[in-house]
């Protein structure tokens, strides 16, 4: 199986990294996380990037707040696909990070989820690696199974407490 790349900009992104190391953990996808900024250790980002695919990795994800230039700087050194998660920041809620991360130019792309969705990013990796592991897709069929079921008790509560006609 195809290794997930978890890479963050600064270890303060770790509480939000950590959700996509619990997804990986959760559906038994081996991962490595790293900690690799593009601005302060672009050699080492870059070096990454351009051996992830050789090293066995089938996505990368890239957490970043603020300029959030580095799932950029990522993809920018790999065909491999490349999942930003924007980070929420003091300054502009994550706001800054979002743009930063959505905006990346033609030929460069970069899948982004929602500010400190780090869960969902691991979600969307795990789906691209499940397209040749069926093991992989099955159990996430059967999380959106489970997941369906929790809504559909829940709306059966719902409905027995205020349906009264």
């Amino acid at each position: 199986m195809k290794k997930i790349g978890i890479i963050m900009g600064s270890d303060s992104d770790l509480p939000v990294v950590e959700k996509a190391i619990n997804v990986c953990r959760e559906y038994g996808v081996p991962f490595e996380v790293h900690v690799y900024s593009a601005h302060r250790t672009p050699v080492e980002a870059k070096e990454f990037s351009q051996k992830a695919r050789a090293n066995g990795f089938g996505a990368i994800l890239a957490a970043a707040g603020m300029a959030a230039h580095l799932a950029g700087a990522i993809a920018a050194n790999t065909t491999l696909p490349v999942i930003g998660i924007p980070v929420k920041s003091k300054n502009l809620d994550g706001m800054d990070a979002l743009l930063s991360t959505v905006q990346m130019p033609t030929g460069i792309p970069v899948a982004t989820v929602a500010i400190d969705g780090a869960a969902n990013a691991a979600l969307l990796a795990i789906q691209i690696l499940a397209v040749t592991d069926e093991a992989l897709a099955e159990k996430l069929d059967r999380a959106r199974e489970e997941g369906a079921a929790k809504v559909l008790s829940k709306n059966q509560a719902i409905e027995k407490a205020y349906n009264t006609l």
